[in-house]
């Protein structure tokens, strides 16, 4: 079943400006820049005053999805721009004492369960990165960079082999753009 014609639209607010060149859509804003691209030659996009307007003709199912999809991924390079996104995550550590430090920009977690050799994970240079006491927070205008950020350094603390109801020690997410999880 096809759709005669489909439009989606995203309201752009002030500070916030947005360019599209090609494939590659491109909005700037107080917090930075943030670049999203899409594939799709059917769906097409462009800018009126403060909105911008994804359409197809004779869409299909999975035209639509793709256009909500693009409509959602446009929303947040807007918003993140406007805002930044912030995520925070919590040192957990209660075998060892684990110490996590920052240089430049790569984490380095010393004495997980008594290691003798650090783990490090290097971090995008978009990411700014705080670690203060028990919590790192990380932010940046690009979501999914700050999310793939995130998934990195939990991952860099991951435990195998053992009961994590009872090892619990790690790096964790607590929080995503002020909401506790």
């Amino acid at each position: 079943m096809k759709i005669a014609e489909l439009k989606y639209t995203v309201d752009i607010p002030e500070l916030v400006s947005l360019s599209i060149e090609g494939n590659i859509i491109t909005a700037k804003g107080p917090h930075g820049e943030a670049k999203r691209s899409w594939n799709d030659p059917t769906v097409s996009i462009k800018t009126e005053a403060k909105h911008v307007i994804l359409f197809a003709k004779n869409a299909s199912k999975k035209q639509k999805r793709t256009m909500a999809t693009m409509q959602a991924q446009i929303a947040n390079i807007v918003r993140g721009v406007k805002n930044n996104n912030e995520y925070k995550l919590k040192i957990c550590a209660s075998h060892f004492p684990m110490q996590v430090a920052l240089e430049g920009n790569t984490i380095v977690v010393k004495n997980f369960f008594g290691e003798k050799v650090p783990r490090k994970i290097e971090l995008p240079k978009e990411v700014q990165v705080k670690v203060q006491g028990d919590k790192i927070t990380l932010t940046c205008a690009d979501i999914e960079q700050v999310g793939q950020a995130a998934s990195r350094i939990e991952q860099l603390c991951r435990i195998t082999n053992r009961d994590r109801r009872v090892f619990q020690d790690g790096i964790y997410l607590i929080e995503k753009n002020g909401k506790v999880l």
